[in-house]
């Protein structure tokens, strides 16, 4: 998993997004927050269906995450699909199979390509693991969680005195704790090298990143670029490009943006209603959000836009997820991404 060296301007600086130009794939689509994209094109997008959907060379079929194979009183074998299911964040295992971080389950779930789902964790120490969000996988083929928060109504976790996130390691069966206390832990993402974990703090309008060590360890925890990431920062996804440029969701303002490695802020696509998005951000900062403040946001080309995926052959078509999404926006990027750990991997 390794970028392309640093040298000459900055790409991104001059770049600038034309919404008119906007290309856009799949349909009818749910809750598509997250995609993982194959070298051959092929996208694999979360879905509140409960499963996956596969758009590939203009074809589109939902994978629904089913339990293992099981009888009924008849002797018949049976299909049992898995209840309260809502798949959030995605990775490919080494073997292709699908990891889901499962937002309605609270379990780290394998699911093959054809739907057979099973459970590879679903508590810490004997405890509930909490709002699983996110999941990644790295170089050493090890397998990284975060947990949003610890309350069971994730809205009652959109406060600005609430710091009960963390990042888990999956190891020998059970996950590890190797850090604590965020504000809304959301997606991650190493750099080139792996030097660095990145760390989306949803509520805490910031990126933080650790230092990571031979053994996997995290320390150094330091903020990346400003300490709130302007008016209406919820930060979501986040993704790397070759250059080391960090590009990023704001979910509730539904802005789409770019951290360059010195941590300077460039908002490149700005989709949300000033209006709302100031009444949401008045009720977040006096701890005091509503179901209706908070639904009545999210509009534009990908409503609750929610990640980045670099995919193409070249790595610089950009895919924007959503939560109120039912289509996939995209464009060229003047430069591709950064290769994720399944890229040059023979899924």
């Amino acid at each position: 998993m390794r970028g392309t060296e640093v040298v000459g301007t900055n790409p991104v600086l001059d770049f600038g997004i034309d919404r008119n130009a906007l290309g856009y794939v799949g349909h009818d689509l749910q809750r598509p927050e997250c995609i993982l994209a194959e070298p051959d094109g092929t996208l694999w997008v979360a879905d509140a269906r409960g499963g996956v959907v596969r758009l590939e060379d203009g074809r589109q079929d939902i994978i629904t995450q089913r339990q293992s194979a099981h009888f009924d009183r008849a002797g018949t074998e049976a299909t049992r699909y898995l209840e309260g299911t809502l798949p959030n964040g995605l990775a490919f295992a080494r073997n292709g199979d699908i990891l889901i971080s499962n937002f309605g389950t609270d379990c780290l779930e394998l699911m093959s390509r054809d739907g057979a789902s099973r459970v590879l964790a679903d508590s810490i120490d004997g405890e509930p693991i909490g709002k699983v969000n996110f999941v990644l996988r790295d170089s050493r083929d090890r397998i990284w969680i975060t947990v949003s928060t610890r309350v069971r109504n994730w809205m009652h976790a959109l406060r600005t005195d609430l710091a009960d996130g963390y990042i888990a390691r999956y190891e020998g069966g059970s996950f590890h704790i190797v850090a604590d206390g965020f504000q809304f832990t959301n997606e991650i993402r190493f750099d080139a090298s792996e030097e660095f974990l990145y760390v989306v703090e949803t509520t805490g309008g910031r990126i933080t990143r650790l230092r990571v060590d031979e053994r996997g360890h995290l320390r150094d925890r330091e903020v990346f670029g400003p300490s709130r990431l302007g008016k209406g920062a919820w930060p979501d996804g986040i993704a790397f490009d070759s250059y080391g440029n960090l590009w990023g969701t704001l979910v509730y303002s539904d802005k789409l943006f770019v951290l360059t490695p010195d941590g300077d802020l460039r908002v490149l696509l700005d989709e949300g209603d000033p209006v709302k998005v100031d009444a949401l951000e008045q009720a977040f900062f006096r701890n005091q959000v509503t179901e209706e403040v908070l639904f009545a946001t999210g509009q534009g080309v990908a409503p609750w836009m929610a990640s980045v995926t670099f995919g193409g052959p070249d790595l610089r078509t950009v895919y924007i997820g959503s939560l109120k999404g039912r289509r996939i926006p995209c464009f060229r990027a003047p430069i591709a991404g950064l290769p994720m750990v399944h890229w040059h991997e023979r899924l």
